[in-house]
């Protein structure tokens, strides 16, 4: 099995969460340096993870070990070019939230013991190739995070925290629905993924496989989250704490889509193609609303979080476009897939710069509340320059992170549902309406008097959004540090889907 190097990522948060709670009351300090270097820890374990990574290699870092042998269950980790981007978000933004919360004074050690646990819960999502280890990490996330909001959000989190709680549960218990007809489908009976891609049950029975396709879509689409399922998010995201609403954006939504690639497409072919029309539908309504949505709010952070339901449609409809039983070379796919996954990660660093943002500024304003603000860029500057830069990022300004990911989705699907992309380009220009819009509300014009003596970031709120900077401009001008590492196992996960349609 070689150096387990995934079970590290995957259980030192726990070790750290677990910890945290022997550790006496009062000793804030020392419970906070504890999860900034055990997520320190972390990430630079996937920065090692990223030096060995080959290409070219499919699932990588494998560990197989038998867990619950009536069953057939495995505890089966690997990582391949579509996952491991998405592990090494999660540790960045992790360790990022968890150095942004030294701001945190209330009930600190259940705070970042949470923290670190549901750290675990998102790794084991990104990691699992067993079903079974997947719907147990999937559930593991959602309990820190509900008392995260429950706990330290804003004056509504009882209702966002029970909201969000039971969008998600609802639709855990379609996707449970899903896994134990795919365990009953499959002979030998087996949880494992690869098994069942190979084996794919109910290929030929469309209405079986028609009800599994939608009982993994509901879970999928509510995390992801797509339009009509969108609504826990923006209270969720209101309420949260910064931190909070950071992981909620930069990771938990990327679950959702998550799904699509790893169980979806490979499991369900056939159902994936009849419905790719209904996803692609649903992926331009979530990125045209949500930018119209965006376009009406006065709260600053209520705007950016109905600005994920906007950016994220794009990565869904990119995923639809490969899903689709469409004549359209593999290559066309691949460009719309990796467009997809690609925008997964941009969406993360962006979205999470800009909700760490609104932290900063509500630290000292105590609103977010867009009429008020104004002239900021003059009397705080390098919030100004970070606000701009995530701002312009996020709108697809050519040169940053968000441009490249955008046009080659467009660029995949424009062959595949042509209208489909124009509607999403009328998007895309209410998109950069908004956003420059909201950049000329906090940092232009007269400032208001209340802000006169409003003091610039410090260095903590730096050393937090520095990396998020860099990977914004980085990913920007060079794609091709993530796209070598997805491209073959795009290429991979579609020939194997075209050979079936």
């Amino acid at each position: 099995m070689g150096f387990p190097i995934l079970s590290l990522i995957l259980f030192l948060p726990l070790v750290g969460a677990v910890g945290i709670l022997f550790i006496p009351r009062g000793q804030d300090e020392v419970i906070k340096r504890i999860a900034l270097g055990v997520s320190g820890v972390v990430l630079l374990l996937t920065v090692v993870a990223w030096t060995q990574f080959k290409v070219d290699a499919g699932y990588q870092f494998m560990e197989v070990l038998p867990w619950i042998r009536t069953f057939g269950v495995q505890y089966k980790l690997g990582v391949d070019g579509i996952s491991f981007p998405i592990i090494f978000l999660t540790a960045l933004l992790s360790f990022l939230s968890i150095l942004y919360s030294w701001i945190i004074k209330d009930r600190v050690k259940e705070y970042f013991s949470l923290f670190l646990l549901l750290m675990m819960g998102m790794f084991g999502v990104f990691m699992a190739l067993d079903l079974f280890l997947f719907y147990v990490f999937w559930e593991i996330g959602l309990v820190p995070m509900y008392f995260i909001i429950g706990i330290w959000g804003g004056p509504r989190r009882e209702y966002a925290a029970i909201k969000f709680f039971l969008f998600t549960l609802v639709g855990s218990m379609a996707m449970l629905l899903a896994i134990l007809t795919l365990y009953f489908g499959t002979d030998p009976h087996t949880l494992d993924i690869a098994a069942i891609a190979a084996q794919k049950p109910f290929l030929h029975n469309a209405w079986i496989s028609g009800l599994l396709f939608f009982g993994f879509f509901l879970a999928f689409a509510i995390k992801v989250p797509m339009f009509p399922f969108h609504t826990w998010l923006p209270d969720a995201h209101v309420e949260a704490p910064t931190a909070g609403s950071v992981i909620l954006a930069g990771v938990l939504l990327k679950m959702g889509a998550y799904g699509f690639l790893r169980i979806l497409l490979p499991i369900l072919p056939g159902a994936s193609a009849t419905f790719a029309p209904f996803i692609a539908v649903l992926a331009v309504i979530s990125i045209v609303y949500g930018a119209l949505v965006s376009m009406a709010q006065t709260d600053l952070k209520k705007l950016i979080a109905y600005s994920s339901v906007n950016h994220m449609g794009y990565a869904m409809l990119g995923i639809a476009a490969a899903m689709a039983a469409s004549s359209a070379p593999i290559s066309t796919k691949a460009l719309a897939l990796n467009g997809a996954v690609l925008q997964l990660f941009n969406h993360g660093i962006i979205t999470g710069a800009l909700f760490l943002l609104v932290g900063v500024i509500y630290e000292r304003a105590h609103t977010r509340d867009l009429s008020t603000f104004g002239g900021l860029g003059a009397r705080t500057p390098v919030f100004g320059g970070f606000l701009a830069l995530a701002g312009l990022a996020s709108l697809g300004l050519p040169g940053l992170a968000g441009f490249i990911s955008e046009f080659m989705i467009f660029l995949g699907v424009f062959p595949i549902y042509t209208w489909f992309t124009v509607l999403a380009l009328a998007g895309v220009v209410i998109t950069a309406a908004f956003l420059l819009w909201m950049l000329e509300r906090v940092l232009l014009g007269k400032l208001n008097p209340n802000f006169a003596a409003l003091k610039d970031m410090d260095k903590r709120e730096l050393w937090s959004l520095a990396p998020l900077a860099v990977f914004m401009i980085l990913i920007g001008i060079f794609p091709a540090v993530l796209l070598n590492m997805t491209n073959p196992a795009v290429l991979s996960l579609l020939t194997e889907l075209v050979l079936l349609q």
